[in-house]
């Protein structure tokens, strides 16, 4: 007994202190630029700015309505349980290979009845009992083999961790511009609606100015064109928000209340505005689809190990201490113990290039997931200087239009006064109305592209996990 104390111990000792065939891991340098572009295109940052990584999302969306559809989403998307039930397997994968780094210990007990006319005894008669406790072909991991698979297997376990945060992150900015969308789309009814209505006031008193000699069939027909497009853009516009409807009920993994559906397009910002105007490259490791990719590469570089542990040799152990005896009463007495150890060592001598192609698959595999992590940096790099770009020219974009709409709106106004008094022919007041419905659409996309952009540059750097 003394001697399995002894032995094990020192197989245990040799084990914890193996060898580690593994490259030792280094985080790649960041294939970016150091911080993100300048020029005309980008805005200047005022200092006050909040950190989108730790700024919760609760905070960050002001209106109570779509915060509560992202709560709503949150808690009943299906991707996204699909991404906890994946973070689930990973773990459980992980705890099987880190078993096998301790030994296993099991018990058992056989009874054999055996009637044999060769018996040394004076009976034919045997009956054999035996119980023990061991160990069975436990893989003495003096090269790091099983560690270094273990090492992978965490890794993936952190990375199916990180891309469930990812599908968060991703999940809250669908979310968010799909509400923004329906919003707006609300909005452009309710302007189709107002436009139908002026435009029919416009085609009745061309009827009647028409029924009395005054206006030409021609205005009339012109009218009518102008009024037809409205009545069109409002059946187009109601098919589009029972659309955007469905596409909120799929994200939010239920129908989503009356009550937190947008009515319009909200006049204040539905978020917080003041995001930083450039960020240093290194805040992009806290985006967690690229700290997923790290994760990936990581394991990779523990399967290299691996792989190169199998060029050494294999030593396996197998121990058992027992009890045996011819009687069922006598199995636990004294002088029935019994005692075994068996270890085994294997080296690969030919095995016509199989280990080295295991290695160099290893080797190979660390290199895609190189130029994969590299790439999930240039894209969020890329995803956040061109928010940035958006945003830069946005508020002078959003002016300008916002202006034009006015201009348009009194134009309308005034050309429709100078035709009904007679004073212009109604092609003019045909080329206001045009002019104020398209600078109307105009404005309303621009504020939808705006709210969205607030959105994506939330998400782009980082924001959405808390």
């Amino acid at each position: 007994m003394h001697n399995i104390k002894a032995l094990g111990a020192i197989t245990l000792s040799l084990a914890l202190a193996a060898c580690d065939m593994a490259p030792k891991y280094v985080r790649p340098q960041l294939a970016v630029p150091a911080a993100s572009p300048q020029g005309p295109a980008y805005g200047v940052d005022n200092g006050a700015a909040i950190v989108p990584a730790d700024t919760a999302w609760r905070d960050f969306f002001t209106d109570a309505r779509l915060a509560r559809v992202i709560e709503t989403a949150l808690a009943n998307n299906r991707d996204l349980r699909i991404a906890l039930a994946n973070v689930e397997q990973a773990r459980a994968q992980y705890r099987v290979q880190r078993a096998d780094l301790l030994p296993g210990v099991s018990a058992g007990g056989t009874a054999t009845y055996q009637d044999s006319p060769f018996s040394l005894a004076g009976s034919g008669r045997t009956d054999l009992y035996q119980a023990q406790v061991g160990i069975s072909a436990w893989e003495v991991d003096l090269f790091g083999r099983v560690r270094n698979l273990s090492k992978a297997a965490q890794e993936q376990y952190f990375a199916s961790v990180e891309t469930r945060n990812a599908a968060q992150t991703a999940l809250i900015a669908e979310t968010a511009n799909a509400w923004l969308t329906m919003a707006a789309d609300q909005e452009r009814l309710r302007i189709a609606r107002d436009l139908e209505q002026a435009f029919g006031k416009t085609l009745e008193l061309n009827r009647a100015r028409f029924a009395k000699g005054i206006a030409s069939e021609l205005e009339v027909r012109q009218a009518q064109t102008s009024y037809d497009a409205a009545r069109s853009t409002i059946a187009e516009t109601t098919t589009l928000v029972a659309q955007d409807q469905n596409a909120l009920n799929l994200l939010a993994g239920t129908t989503v209340p009356a009550t937190d559906l947008p009515e319009g397009f909200p006049t204040a910002s539905a978020t917080i505005e003041n995001l930083p105007a450039d960020i240093a490259s290194d805040v992009l490791l806290r985006r967690p689809d690229i700290a997923s990719a790290e994760h990936q590469l990581a394991s990779a570089n523990a399967n290299i190990g691996a792989a190169r542990a199998a060029f050494f040799p294999n030593i396996s152990l197998t121990a058992a201490f027992g009890s045996l005896s011819l009687g069922l009463s006598n199995l636990f007495g004294s002088g029935s113990s019994f005692w075994s150890v068996a270890p085994t060592t294997s080296l690969p001598i030919f095995d016509f290039g199989k280990n080295k192609g295991n290695l160099a698959y290893a080797k190979a595999t660390y290199d895609a997931m190189l130029a994969t992590y590299e790439k999930s940096v240039q894209t969020g790099f890329r995803e956040v200087a061109d928010a940035l770009a958006r945003r830069g020219t946005m508020g002078e974009q959003l002016e300008a239009q916002t202006s034009q709409r006015d201009a348009a709106r009194v134009a309308y106004t005034l050309s429709e006064a100078r035709f009904r008094a007679g004073v212009d022919g109604f092609l003019t007041t045909l080329d206001s109305q045009r002019a104020l419905s398209n600078a109307e659409q105009s404005l309303l996309t621009t504020r939808l592209t705006r709210a969205s952009n607030m959105v994506e540059l939330y998400r782009a750097m980082g924001g959405g996990l808390k």
